[in-house]
């Protein structure tokens, strides 16, 4: 594929990672709410997963009436441009955020549902905006690497969230005394949310960020080699991308979101809601440890000094993650037995060799081993295997992303709105997780996860051949 941006626009980068970062923690945080709302409402675990629907619809949604926008009228970004819309995107999740306050002082499921389906409404353009632009300030062969390191910040955010969250709503409260949690508990982290939001808005307004409609759309997404096709549903990496998408983020999503039930299980760890959090962080720190060290790809840095940046990156990130927690007064010794994991991890990204279609075919494949083990073990053990998911995960957003959108020329931001469209994933599988464990139990659940990943393998190996076909060149 040819680029004429063959340097990373850094600045930028950074100013765009600051989104990245909130939409994680918020995205995280949501199973702090899952927990809460399954207790205080009184709720199955298929209704408790209706957190993750409400959020995750909303990508949906808002990716829905953008791509029918550019579809039927102009493209609104091409019009706006790219600043405004991220702008509008953090203004929109103020107005949800806010929104948390009115209906927990009514205490009220279902408006709270309504408040943090508008915060994903704002997440969704932001995600339409930030995704394609961030693998356009630069070399497009690089572009999974940049994805990677916006997502090792986004990542922060998730491991972060978690731990916040569950600080700002029960405080020093035991799990044991967790009934002295109301529901207007929730009101205080988003408030500063709602804030952090408005600020962020303001500071990006004002930040000097390339406008790439100055630039030829064909000079940074298009391979002239490629044949153009009428319709974007024309290319088949696309259309069984967008089900990737879908895929990755309900497995992702559901992974997590079930886990604190799964730990409450006398024969796991036997836990009350309120002393999960830490688990999740781990969980969503996985995540982190991954695309901080795919991130390293950035850089013009290879062979053995290579290597030892990751594991010296590895260590700091997985050091990150024990010394939040620590932090927070949370006991973190059991921690160094998932060290085993990490390693793994970044033994297998060696060994791959940043190829994107090896890598997630690898990672696909050891996702459903990890399953496996987890479903036929219990204890802690069972926790790390399933924790370890999010490992396995880190990579995949940026591997799917970049094999889906590969080729597609003009049809590129129509293309990256569909694959937003399908993180509706998010809203769908954690349900049916949930749905599936109150039949067979929640431990059995982690059968969907292994289906889950064995698509996600089989999307990396298909995928590979049609862009070969094709004479498109990813890697």
């Amino acid at each position: 594929m040819t680029n004429n941006i063959k340097k990373t626009n850094y600045s930028a980068l950074i100013t765009l990672t600051t989104v990245f970062f909130f939409w994680g923690f918020v995205a995280a945080s949501n199973t702090i709410l899952i927990g809460l709302f399954k207790d205080k409402f009184d709720l199955q675990q298929w209704q408790s997963q209706l957190v993750e629907f409400a959020f995750y619809t909303a990508y949906f949604v808002g990716s829905l009436i953008y791509f029918l926008k550019s579809t039927l009228g102009s493209d609104p970004l091409h019009k706006y441009g790219a600043k405004k819309g991220l702008v509008g995107g953090l203004v929109i999740s103020a107005i949800g955020a806010i929104g948390f306050v009115p209906a927990a002082e009514l205490g009220s499921f279902w408006l709270m549902l309504i408040s943090l389906f508008v915060v994903g409404l704002g997440f969704s353009l932001l995600q339409i905006v930030a995704n394609p632009y961030v693998i356009a300030l630069g070399d497009a062969k690089t572009g999974a690497h940049r994805v990677s390191l916006a997502g090792g910040v986004n990542s922060v955010g998730t491991m972060l969230g978690p731990i916040i969250f569950n600080s700002l709503i029960f405080g020093k409260i035991s799990g044991a005394d967790s009934n002295l949690v109301t529901i207007a508990s929730v009101e205080l982290p988003y408030i500063i949310l709602a804030i952090s939001f408005i600020v962020l808005a303001f500071i990006l307004s004002r930040a000097k960020l390339p406008d790439l409609n100055a630039t030829k759309k064909d000079e940074i997404t298009e391979d002239s080699s490629v044949e153009k096709r009428k319709s974007v549903f024309h290319y088949p990496q696309l259309v069984l991308g967008m089900i990737a998408i879908f895929v990755y983020v309900g497995v992702e999503v559901s992974i997590q979101s079930n886990l604190p039930t799964l730990m409450q299980q006398s024969n796991i760890l036997g836990l009350k809601p309120a002393e999960t959090a830490h688990f999740i962080s781990l969980y969503w720190g996985s995540l982190m440890i991954g695309r901080w060290l795919q991130s390293i790809g950035v850089f013009t840095i290879s062979g053995t000094k290579k290597i030892v940046a990751q594991f010296i990156v590895g260590s700091a990130a997985f050091a990150l993650i024990i010394g939040s927690n620590w932090l927070m007064g949370t006991e973190v010794s059991s921690f160094f037995n998932y060290w085993p994991f990490v390693v793994l991890l970044i033994l297998t990204l060696i060994a791959t060799r940043d190829k994107t279609g090896i890598t997630l075919i690898v990672f696909s494949l050891l996702g459903v081993i990890m399953m496996l083990l987890g479903m036929f073990s219990e204890g802690p053990l069972a926790v790390f295997f399933f924790v370890s998911g999010g490992l396995f995960c880190s990579i995949m957003w940026p591997c799917i992303f970049s094999l889906s959108i590969a080729g597609l020329g003009n049809h590129t931001t129509k293309g990256s709105s569909l694959l937003i469209m399908m993180i509706f994933g998010g809203a769908i599988i954690p349900p049916l997780q949930g749905f599936i464990g109150d039949l067979i139990g929640i431990h059995n659940s982690y059968i969907v996860a292994v289906f889950c990943f064995a698509y996600l393998a089989f999307f990396g190996w298909y995928v590979k051949k049609v862009l070969n076909q094709q004479g498109v060149e990813i890697d």
